[in-house]
């Protein structure tokens, strides 16, 4: 069985609906804010780099309501605090480098991610179970006066 060509019939409208269809994304693209330039801060899940800015003044938690050996996921801040056995604490972004989704807990030196079960190093943000590949991004913070801050 052989294969005719497409007659103009068939292919002038097929064009003429790709340009239509090109043209109504094009003025929806152009009154839409998606592609306007970010600050050099932020990223695709709205965190921020690693490093990122944030309330210096404003303590995040107190040292106090962080577990030894545990740690605490501070949602509004997109972030989870880790301590070791002492005063030491580390903070990383709260949001699972497999698929996006926010981790859950600390628990037994991991912090956890619910959606796929990928586990981080609660020191380090190293994954150690699970489909994520990439470590936890850091995020400084200080303790001062048994409150921990950013930066």
């Amino acid at each position: 069985m052989t294969q005719e060509a497409p007659t103009r019939r068939v292919v002038v409208p097929g064009l003429i609906v790709t340009a239509a269809g090109a043209a109504a994304g094009y003025v929806v693209a152009s009154g839409s804010s998606a592609a306007d330039p970010k600050p050099p801060a932020a990223e695709a899940n709205a965190v921020g780099t690693a490093a990122g800015g944030g309330d210096t003044a404003t303590p995040l938690a107190n040292l106090a309501d962080i577990p030894a050996n545990g740690g605490l996921v501070l949602e509004d801040a997109s972030m989870v605090l880790t301590r070791d056995g002492g005063n030491g604490v580390k903070a990383f972004t709260s949001v699972c480098t497999h698929q996006g989704c926010n981790v859950s807990s600390v628990e037994g030196g991991k912090i956890i991610c619910p959606c796929h079960g990928s586990k981080f190093d609660a020191q380090t943000g190293a994954p150690v179970a699970g489909p994520a590949g990439e470590p936890l991004a850091p995020i400084p913070v200080t303790v001062r006066d048994d409150a921990v801050f950013r930066g």
